[in-house]
């Protein structure tokens, strides 16, 4: 739709009040129809349907969605209600062109007039179906805290906001805090997914999103232990908060074209630059059990899990996984890393048995420890001249302090001051070590965070 990109806020006129005399309604003829050549019941109509259509796309309220720690946040709802904002007051202007035309066309329903009120009706109608595509999307988002997962959608939260307060109180300078914080949703599907602040949805008629959005399928919330998905996708926005988008391919591609590889190798990491930073970022926020996570999704057939995609914006599956444990192996966890890599090598003993290129695979034990050195070992202006490795510091006795969390997770007992990220490790730790069972770890997980 013309325009919808280029909205600005205005006041928001009240609706008009309806001066219909309801006392005067013309009656029906005999047979109970208005009579053919009267067309002002239906004109009216016209307006009416608009009319009602503006005043029902309303913003929300504060309380509609509970007044629960699971509840959307008053900041989360205002940020919404701004964009509807902006959105509504097009909407108001059309349906009082509507209400013109209406007027103007049972003045004088000639052609023209009544051709006139179509093109007004076509033009708000578009507003009506943008402006309730945003608000059925939030509405559902919302809403979902007053199901029985808001309580998981809230330690989701939970678990996004230490990520990002732990990135930003480990900067080298001050940086402008964003806010709204990451908002978690359920959406069924085999793949947890984001939508980072800044950029236009379709889901939101190509309106600006206005804070990060963590899509999780279902099955990952059942099992916490596979939720090293959220520090993934709280990476991806982490990266465009820090203004690290464009600095961090171009990092890569000059890097690795330093060091004389090929123009298939240096663009193919550049490409795969977000992705591979959501993979190492969330491994330095988390720890070792990320590895498992991310294992845990890489692993398929060996036909899916080999399988080089030109053009992809992933990583091959196969590839991925040793770039974690290099890093783990930088991180102070030289253990870790082998049983990671043995247990990966022994699934799929032969590389070339998928359709990655050979150029790609000789080049790959040199190239992939300079993109994890680039990436997390590597200062940048945007983090204050520190590393990334730096800024999240997950040290050798924070797996201690997980290990110990995992533990208390087992018993029911309050795992402490651990922070709410190191949760997801302490409950595949548990599992790992058959602690309790399942369904267990997953009630204590949530009421931790819930605390």
């Amino acid at each position: 739709m013309n325009g919808l990109q280029q909205t600005q806020i205005r006041p928001i006129p009240p609706p008009k009040a309806d001066t219909t005399d309801w006392n005067t309604v013309r009656r029906p003829a005999a047979d109970g129809f208005i009579e053919p050549d009267n067309l002002d019941p239906w004109l009216r109509v016209q307006a009416i349907n608009v009319s009602r259509h503006a005043a029902a796309l309303r913003s929300f309220r504060p309380d509609e969605f509970g007044t629960g720690a699971e509840s959307p946040s008053d900041a989360h709802i205002d940020t919404v209600n701004e964009l509807l904002q902006r959105l509504q007051w097009q909407l108001r202007h059309a349906s009082e062109l509507m209400s013109h035309s209406t007027s103007a066309a049972i003045q004088s329903p000639d052609v023209a007039a009544l051709q006139q009120l179509m093109k007004h009706k076509d033009q708000a109608h578009d507003w009506v179906r943008a402006i309730e595509q945003i608000w059925d999307f939030y509405f559902e988002l919302f809403g979902q805290r007053q199901t029985q997962f808001g309580g998981w959608l809230l330690g989701c939260d939970r678990i996004a906001l230490d990520c990002y307060q732990d990135v930003y109180m480990g900067l080298g300078a001050a940086k402008s805090i964003p806010a709204p914080a990451p908002f978690s949703y359920m959406k069924t599907g085999f793949s947890p997914a984001t939508f980072r602040r800044g950029i236009p949805l379709t889901k939101l008629s190509q309106q600006i999103n206005p804070f990060p959005l963590i899509q999780l399928p279902y099955h990952r919330l059942v099992n916490p232990w596979t939720l090293g998905a959220i520090l993934h996708e709280v990476s991806h926005n982490l990266q465009t908060d820090l203004k690290l988008r464009k600095t961090i391919p171009q990092a890569i591609e000059q890097r690795l074209r330093q060091e004389g590889f090929s123009e298939l190798v240096a663009s193919t990491w550049a490409r795969w630059h977000s992705e591979t930073f959501a993979d190492l970022s969330g491994l330095l926020l988390g720890g070792p059990a990320i590895v498992a996570s991310l294992m845990d999704i890489a692993s398929r057939s060996p036909r899916a899990t080999l399988h080089f995609h030109p053009g992809a914006v992933h990583p091959t599956p196969y590839l991925r996984v040793f770039l974690s444990t290099e890093l783990l192996k930088r991180m102070g966890f030289p253990k870790a890393a082998e049983r990671y890599s043995r247990i990966w090598q022994r699934i799929y003993p032969d590389s070339r048995a998928g359709t990655i290129p050979v150029e790609f695979l000789e080049a790959f034990g040199k190239a992939h420890r300079l993109v994890v050195d680039t990436i997390c070992f590597t200062p940048y202006a945007a983090l204050g001249g520190k590393t990334l490795a730096e800024v999240t510091g997950f040290k050798p006795q924070h797996q201690r302090m997980i290990q110990e969390a995992g533990e208390r997770l087992a018993t029911g007992n309050d795992p402490g001051i651990v922070p709410e990220r190191f949760l997801i490790g302490a409950s595949r730790w548990a599992l790992d070590h058959r602690l309790a069972p399942p369904d267990v770890l997953t009630e204590n997980f949530y009421k931790a965070l819930a605390r």
